[in-house]
């Protein structure tokens, strides 16, 4: 379980760092349904998928890579928008960090939720 939970953990890096250097990706997922924002949802879908096919049957590895997919596409729409809203800004507010962190924290609860639901 906790080897599971530690490769996601990899896998939400990997995605959300170096997988997302396409501005067409992170500058579009506040635009609910654009194809940026799924394509980036997809991605840790698929990352997702990887890491627990691994530890889990596939079958149910996948509902729970759709899961993931669903809900980081939410928590990234809300905090685009949030941002947007507030002007939220690297340079401009430290709200900017704290939003930033909470996305992160939310993201990171996901997949507490989905190891402690798959095993």
């Amino acid at each position: 379980m906790l080897e599971a939970l530690l490769c996601l953990f990899a896998k939400h890096f990997i995605c959300d760092f170096p997988l997302q250097t396409s501005p067409w990706m992170y500058r579009n997922k506040g635009i609910y349904l654009h194809p940026g924002g799924i394509a980036h949802a997809a991605i840790h879908g698929a990352g997702t998928l990887l890491v627990l096919a691994a530890f889990i049957d596939v079958t149910v590895a996948l509902q729970y890579a759709l899961l993931d997919m669903l809900i980081h596409y939410h928590i990234d729409w809300i905090k685009m928008n949030v941002g947007k809203r507030y002007n939220l800004r690297p340079d401009n507010s430290d709200w900017f960090w704290i939003v930033l962190g909470l996305d992160q924290f939310l993201h990171h609860l996901t997949y507490f939720l989905i190891v402690y639901l798959a095993f």
